[in-house]
């Protein structure tokens, strides 16, 4: 089993990435899909019978990072506005 790993920012998108894969149908700045799948194809699969807009043709063009579930590691950590204090 592997855990996939999907993400897009479009917050800075400009013109000049017009080319850029699209990987949902929603209006979006940041698009975050973590699957559990024994392969890409499931992991598409399943994120396809969810419903939820994501485009699995332009998911394909975008790297993902693949996860071993049988590994211990960090998989996602974010900080969001963070403020460095002195």
């Amino acid at each position: 089993m592997n855990i996939y790993v999907w993400r897009q920012n479009k917050t800075y998108h400009s013109h000049s990435m017009i080319e850029e894969p699209c990987i949902n149908n929603e209006f979006y700045l940041d698009a975050l899909a973590i699957v559990a799948a024994n392969t890409i194809d499931e992991a598409l699969e399943v994120l396809a019978k969810e419903n939820k807009g994501w485009r699995t043709d332009d998911l394909r063009e975008l790297p993902c990072k693949v996860y071993s579930a049988d590994e211990v590691g960090v998989i996602f950590t974010e900080l969001r506005g963070a403020i460095h204090h002195l």
